[in-house]
């Protein structure tokens, strides 16, 4: 497995344990899923995402600053591959 699918896997855990209702234990969650069209996720329920990610990885991480730097409407369609491969390529040197 690579770096970006163990990635991907720890957000889509952090997104499911976060989330924490029983629909998102079997909605199919992927690299293509949207947060905002698909899991029609809220912004505070995206920052508990967040933060559960960063927790796990510390301070190598600035999703905050990686998301500031995006317009309305790419933080619109953000999916879970792009988070995922954000945080696979911040936290690379920490392998």
């Amino acid at each position: 497995m690579s770096r970006y699918d163990d990635t991907l896997e720890l957000v889509i855990a952090k997104i499911r344990s976060t989330i924490n209702e029983d629909w998102i234990a079997l909605y199919d969650i992927d690299a293509e899923t949207r947060f905002n069209d698909d899991l029609e996720i809220e912004s505070i329920e995206f920052v508990k995402i967040a933060e559960a990610i960063q927790a796990h990885y510390g301070a190598q991480l600035d999703i905050v600053g990686w998301l500031s730097g995006r317009s309305i409407q790419e933080l619109i369609g953000l999916s879970v591959g792009e988070l995922a491969a954000y945080v696979a390529e911040a936290t690379a040197g920490a392998a």
